[in-house]
């Protein structure tokens, strides 16, 4: 993970929009965030950086992507490390006050589009989570990302 630290350096502002739809047996649930983050390139992969602000605090967001594979880490008010890859299941862990949940994700679809002359382009995702053993859900979640002008 070198390379965080001169993110801000080589970086560029975005603007992100997430959409993250959430299937529970019959219920389904959406959600949106529009955020400021910062957008960085590094080898074949791409990084966003951006953070949520919920109730219980806020959580600084990482996102780093490759044709092949995506990791979401999340720090702050919620501590979460995901792993995404369509030709194997991914482990995972999620850390809350009862201690430390093993996490594994099954992607289904994982693909992102990206503008070579700017900082633009999305990143879409469709996993189920298991949590513990147990399915928790079916997630899709889209992010797209646009240069601030």
């Amino acid at each position: 993970m070198s390379g965080l630290t001169d993110l801000n350096n080589e970086s560029t502002p975005v603007k992100i929009h997430l959409k993250t739809n959430i299937t529970i047996g019959d219920d389904s649930d959406s959600f949106e965030l529009v955020s400021f983050g910062r957008y960085y390139e590094k080898g074949d992969a791409f990084f966003l950086k951006y953070d949520e602000v919920q109730e219980e605090g806020t959580i600084h967001t990482f996102v780093k992507v490759t044709d092949t594979q995506a990791l979401i880490l999340r720090s702050g008010a919620v501590k979460m490390r995901m792993v995404f890859n369509e030709e194997e299941e991914m482990s995972g862990s999620y850390e809350s006050e009862l201690g430390t949940l093993l996490l594994t994700t099954k992607t289904k679809k994982l693909s992102h589009t990206k503008n070579l002359s700017i900082a633009e382009g999305d990143f879409n995702l469709s996993y189920e989570l298991i949590m513990q053993g147990s399915s928790v859900g079916d997630y899709e979640m889209s992010i797209n990302f646009k240069e601030e002008e």
